[in-house]
């Protein structure tokens, strides 16, 4: 799939990377990257979000510190800040300084790059579906406006992720994530189109981009903006890692630079 028929996206490439940018976040630096960058790490990739940067960075001088966590499907956050080495245990972080660098890993999970488009303060956070139960999305916005952002203000970019067609889960599972969207969860999951049927017994397709993208909005973000990448993990092995379709654990890195 290309630009012309992603309308509000369009791939950024170069001799050595490739990622794409949300159109909506024009104003701030940020990627998601595909599976094509060589097996760079946030240290080397943070040098492709700049202005005319390549991967090598020669020559800069006003490259964003790196910052990053260790993921494990929860509703944790932090300031970006006291993400450094050793990378803590949570799956969201919120800049609280200028020329940060916010970045999560993902395979067939969201991920998910937020902006004030008033203050420059941005956010990162990675969300499958244990992270969406257990409130990730909710906790980030409410983090930005504990901050000084107004949910106005909030602009949203939900990365590649694994497609709901594609995305077999138990009915536990989707009770689970409707549970977090408080009452009449179920019914907006279904309403939504998140909700899907499955051939075998007792399972369900979710939607986890659909999912995020309702539990953002019962925590204050507009819908109009909240973009939505069209391309699917699961089946774009050309571009993208995805642990349903390979078993293997490798990731894909998204990034966005505060200012």
């Amino acid at each position: 799939m290309d630009s012309a028929t992603m309308p509000g996206w369009h791939w950024q490439r170069g001799e050595e990377h490739e990622y794409l940018r949300c159109d909506a976040l024009g104003h701030v630096r940020h990627g998601f990257f595909s599976r094509n960058n060589g097996g760079r790490q946030p240290r080397q990739l943070v040098h492709v979000l700049l202005d005319g940067g390549s991967p090598s960075g020669a020559g800069r001088s006003d490259v964003p510190t790196v910052h990053r966590s260790r993921q494990i499907h929860s509703s944790r956050i932090l300031s970006a800040s006291l993400a450094t080495q050793p990378w803590p245990e949570v799956d969201g972080l919120i800049a609280d300084g200028v020329d940060q660098s916010l970045w999560a890993s993902s395979a067939d999970c969201a991920p998910v790059l937020l902006a004030d488009q008033r203050s420059g303060r941005v956010a990162s956070c990675h969300a499958g579906w244990r992270g969406i139960a257990a409130g990730i999305l909710s906790a980030v916005v409410n983090g930005l406006i504990e901050q000084g952002s107004a949910s106005d203000d909030l602009l949203v970019a939900l990365g590649p992720a694994i497609a709901g067609i594609h995305y077999q889960v138990e009915r536990d599972v989707a009770e689970r994530v409707a549970a977090s969207l408080g009452r009449h969860g179920w019914q907006a999951l279904s309403q939504e189109g998140a909700l899907g049927p499955d051939s075998r017994p007792g399972h369900l397709r979710l939607d986890i981009r659909l999912a995020a993208r309702l539990q953002l909005c019962r925590s204050g973000v507009k819908p109009d903006r909240i973009h939505t990448c069209p391309l699917c993990t699961f089946s774009d092995p050309d571009h993208f890692h995805s642990w349903r379709r390979d078993q293997r654990k490798v990731v894909q890195w998204s990034g966005i630079c505060s200012r």
